[in-house]
């Protein structure tokens, strides 16, 4: 249980850290959609380890493996299996901390839940499990492409601790976010944050901050009223991901200090269709998408593995120190860019296939 996700286009994503490898199953993916190990790998490269000095320096080539559901490049209408092997696990590290439990990881609950639970680095809490979600959302995007010609999804960093970017979400294209390693358009707060992250890695610390993401070209109409709001399911799809902490759309908090007559969105004609003078909703009323840009936030907390001395206690209630070690990223939010964009196209996918199916009995 919860290792699924989405109804029509449905994932589960499998494999832990540091065992033989991890992978996803996408059940539900239309059939005759090109497909390739290269176009999974585009985005598997922007989220994997030690792609710079800022993030872990685990060496994996996180190299993908499609072994069902294409033939012949194309997508079958049958369930797509990618495996990406574990290439540099090092579980033999973690012997020393078997039965400790780490500040702020998965370490107790995991074994409150279960009763037993997987030592070897964070297990299935890990930010490794994301490769599956990675993988799948890449084919989500080529399905979107296809239903929407104009469809993009753009995630940057916004914020890194105290450092607060300027980005026009209108304009910033994936080009702009990786021109630099911490994936921040705003060339100038990057080299700030870049040097944050550096000197808080010496420090053996980490530090969290922001990732905003804009989608774009989709028509009105996607999501569902009540229970299955579009930005309910945005929110639950980004905050399962590790080390998110908040999620906000449009104006988010900021509309608590707004009045109604500042913050609604008037509709206006424009290019023959209904428009938006403003975005403050970030382009979901009524859980249902109008058309606009859909902006949101996502914000994530500092890496829990810092390189320090911390107290803590033994499954057995005894107090006991951690010691440093372990390989971890200061700061997770630049190979979160890309987790951030593939779950939002998974929910974007799942959308778009449910509307379809409506308006296809409606049609009838």
């Amino acid at each position: 249980m919860g290792n699924s996700f989405g109804q029509l286009f449905r994932i589960t994503t499998w494999g832990e850290s540091h065992g033989g490898g991890v992978g996803v199953v996408i059940d539900g993916c239309p059939p005759r959609i090109e497909l390739s190990e290269a176009d999974i790998q585009r985005e598997l490269d922007r989220r994997r380890p030690g792609q710079s000095s800022i993030v872990t320096q685990r060496n994996e080539p996180d190299h993908a493996e499609i072994l069902s559901g294409v033939f012949e490049g194309q997508t079958l209408g049958t369930p797509i299996a990618i495996l990406v092997r574990n290439q540099d696990a090092d579980p033999e590290a973690y012997k020393k901390i078997v039965n400790i439990f780490r500040p702020s990881h998965a370490d107790y609950t995991y074994e409150a839940k279960y009763g037993i639970r997987n030592w070897q680095g964070g297990g299935r809490a890990s930010a490794r499990e994301t490769i599956g979600r990675v993988a799948a959302g890449a084919v989500a995007q080529l399905v979107l492409r296809r239903l929407f010609p104009a469809f993009e999804v753009v995630a940057y960093v916004t914020q890194v601790h105290e450092v607060i970017a300027k980005i026009d979400s209108q304009r910033v294209t994936r080009a702009d976010v990786d021109r630099n390693a911490v994936r921040c358009p705003d060339e100038a707060a990057a080299k700030i944050m870049m040097q944050l992250i550096d000197d808080v890695r010496r420090e053996g610390d980490s530090v969290g901050g922001t990732i905003e993401c804009v989608i774009r070209g989709l028509d009105a109409g996607l999501g569902d009223p009540v229970f299955d709001k579009l930005e309910a399911e945005l929110a639950k799809a980004t905050l399962s991901l590790p080390a998110t902490k908040g999620f906000e759309i449009g104006s988010g908090f900021a509309a608590t200090v707004m009045r109604g007559s500042e913050h609604n969105d008037l509709f206006e004609t424009r290019d023959g269709r209904v428009r938006t003078t403003t975005n403050f909703s970030g382009g979901v009323q009524g859980g249902i998408s109008n058309g606009e840009d859909i902006v949101f936030r996502v914000g994530f907390k500092p890496t829990s593995t810092i390189a320090r001395e911390q107290q803590t206690i033994t499954s057995a209630g005894e107090e006991t120190t951690i010691e440093p070690g372990g390989r971890h990223d200061p700061c997770v939010l630049p190979r979160a860019v890309p987790m951030v964009e593939a779950m939002a196209a998974l929910v974007i996918c799942d959308q778009a296939l449910r509307q379809r199916a409506i308006s296809l009995g409606a049609e009838q």
